[in-house]
């Protein structure tokens, strides 16, 4: 079938991959490619890089995992700082390639990206993969995408009901290819982005680092060596140490791991040791995340204006000195304070955390909630851009919540942090 080029993007890894193993299936012949594309490292309309330095260096761990993962495989991994819709042309030229295998995105930026190559490659053909969900799209009980319900509950109990989770996609076989490049590319380093290089705080609940290895330890640990899956439901609010959640977003929104691969674990768990509310609750974040990712697909650029899927017009405010504030951890709230702390200072924060600076915002400041979901997406480094800016629509009430809520702060700290623990970890260092 002449020779193929696997172009990664936020599917990191080599287990349950359809592209990789759709393309070595059909291909003896192929390569991998990876583009740190420099727009993703500007800044945004709203002030902020659009991937900060935890982000980055998350990314390029997990990238160097992939790379020797692939080697096994007789594959090479490309690693090029550019635009990919400039350089594919190049790579098809230089390596003869007739095939093109990559994960389906649907939001702008990837569509416009995909297109553009596509128009530029007009004699090799493309295929692309849903391959990011727990649920794959053509397995929902839905007509459509617009039949998808807008309320949670009605979305979960009718994938539980009328859906499956598909079995994993087994790793490719390591053939004898003759194709393993002989120019080496290394990966570029944090400096080459632009960034200094930095020691992770000692504080944080994320000391981990990116790729697929390292992904599949920590899932290991978390549910069969430590057993904490056991008690996840009574712990996922927590707010300090590694346990207290399962931490396993920032592989998940980087693809070094799969929804799937997590879900039949917990399934495997629940048959071989024991199932409980626990067990079943992690599953429900899996849902959770489908939920958004079909909020997604369903509403399009939506996502990402300022009335969001409710189309609401609401008197959104823009004030740089409570903006710093917020960011700086200078606000009246202590409890928001120690949070705006910790993902500054970690790039990581609590669940439990970022619906209240969320909330407290969107709803207490009255600021642009965009504005709130931009500098999450610069720091967070599980960044997400389907539960990232869901969660914000979410929690600012122009999403999906029927009761529009708003977080009581001095409340939530007092339940959550009733010993100011956290806030003395975060606010008398």
């Amino acid at each position: 079938m002449g020779k193929a080029l696997v172009w990664f993007r936020n599917d990191l890894r080599t287990l349950d991959n359809q592209c990789l193993s759709t393309a070595c299936n059909n291909h003896e012949e192929l390569t991998a490619v990876y583009f740190l594309d420099p727009r993703h490292f500007e800044i945004t309309g709203f002030g902020f890089k659009k991937t900060g330095k935890y982000r980055a260096k998350f990314l390029l761990e997990s990238l160097l995992e992939l790379k020797k993962n692939l080697q096994s495989l007789n594959i090479s991994l490309l690693v090029f700082q550019a635009i990919p819709e400039d350089t594919i042309p190049q790579l098809i030229s230089d390596y003869g390639i007739s095939h093109i295998y990559f994960q389906k995105e649907w939001t702008s930026e990837e569509i416009k990206v995909e297109k553009m190559a596509r128009k530029k490659a007009e004699n090799v053909k493309f295929h692309s993969f849903f391959q990011q969900f727990l649920f794959h799209p053509d397995d929902i009980p839905f007509r459509s995408f617009k039949d998808i319900p807008k309320v949670f509950t009605d979305f979960r109990k009718s994938l539980e009901k009328k859906a499956e989770v598909r079995d994993l996609i087994p790793m490719p076989q390591g053939k004898d290819r003759s194709n393993l490049l002989q120019e080496d590319l290394p990966i570029p380093e944090l400096t080459d982005l632009g960034f200094e290089d930095f020691k992770t705080d000692p504080r944080t609940a994320f000391p981990f680092k990116g790729g697929e290895e390292q992904a599949k330890r920590r899932l290991s640990d978390y549910i069969w060596k430590n057993q904490n899956l056991l008690s996840y439901k009574e712990t996922r609010n927590g707010l300090i140490g590694e346990d207290y959640s399962s931490k396993l977003s920032p592989w998940l929104a980087n693809g070094c791991i799969s929804p799937r691969y997590i879900y039949h674990e917990v399934k495997r768990f629940e048959k071989e040791v024991k199932s409980n509310q626990s067990t079943y609750w992690l599953i429900l974040e899996l849902f959770w995340r489908d939920f958004f990712k079909y909020m997604s697909l369903k509403h399009g650029n939506d996502i990402f204006k300022i009335g969001r899927i409710l189309h609401k017009d609401l008197p959104w405010k823009k004030d740089k000195k409570i903006l710093d504030d917020w960011i700086n951890g200078n606000t009246p709230e202590a409890f928001i304070n120690a949070n705006m702390k910790e993902i500054a200072a970690t790039g990581f924060m609590s669940n439990r955390g970022r619906q209240n600076v969320n909330s407290y915002w969107a709803k207490v400041l009255k600021q642009d909630w965009r504005i709130g979901a931009a500098y999450f997406e610069s720091l967070l480094i599980d960044y997400d851009v389907h539960s990232n800016w869901g969660n914000w629509m979410y929690n600012s009430g122009v999403g999906n919540d029927p009761r529009d809520r708003k977080f009581n702060i001095r409340s939530q700290a007092e339940r959550y942090d009733p010993d100011n623990d956290y806030q003395n970890l975060w606010l008398k260092h």
